[in-house]
């Protein structure tokens, strides 16, 4: 079994166990990444290319890949909202659950498709062009967090972040056969969302 595959829990686990490393966990979700996404389209920006996670970090979450969508800002990374508009906006700050996940130790792999604005229902509405659902290409990953699971159902990370209003992140989970989880509002602060 490829360390992609692993889920969560087995993957935070290993990874406290010394089973693998850091850098062994990120080549494979790396190298999952290069392997499908021209046929699945889930990511708006891909930011693996940037340096390896540190070994000996502390977090709670320390080395674990994770894709957020790309409606939440990144400081310093594109982050479009799926529109030309936002084509080449970088935020000058973090959202507030990235700040969160990054102060953990999770490494950022990418910023995921989606509807743009957050508008939409199949992931099909984005000026960067659809994304597909892994399991059968020909069908939509739901939407409007469809890169978020897709990117999750397709092994490129074990988890990924989405918003939800009216089952924005539900939706998208069924469809691609994930787990997705709405938190009540409230719960997860929103500074930093857009839409």
């Amino acid at each position: 079994m490829e360390l992609y595959e692993l889920n969560l829990h087995f993957l935070t686990e290993g990874l406290k166990a010394k089973k693998f490393s850091p850098s062994e966990l990120f080549e494979s979700c790396r190298k999952r990444i290069e392997q499908c996404e021209n046929n699945i389209h889930a990511l708006i920006t891909e930011t693996y290319t940037a340096p390896k996670p540190v070994e000996n970090s502390e977090g709670t979450l320390a080395g674990i890949p994770v894709i957020l969508k790309d409606n939440l800002c990144t400081k310093g990374i594109r982050t479009t909202a799926a529109s030309k508009i936002l084509g080449n906006w970088k935020p000058p700050y973090d959202a507030t659950a990235w700040k969160k996940l990054r102060e953990a130790g999770a490494v950022l792999m990418g910023k995921a498709n989606m509807d743009e604005f957050a508008m939409g229902n199949t992931c099909g509405n984005s000026a960067f062009g659809p994304t597909r659902n892994p399991n059968d290409i020909t069908r939509v990953p739901g939407g409007s967090s469809g890169g978020s699971a897709a990117a999750v159902s397709a092994g490129y990370v074990p988890f990924s972040l989405g918003s939800d209003t009216g089952g924005s992140i539900r939706q998208p989970a069924s469809f691609c056969g994930t787990y997705g989880f709405k938190p009540t509002y409230g719960m997860v602060s929103r500074y930093g969302l857009m839409y």
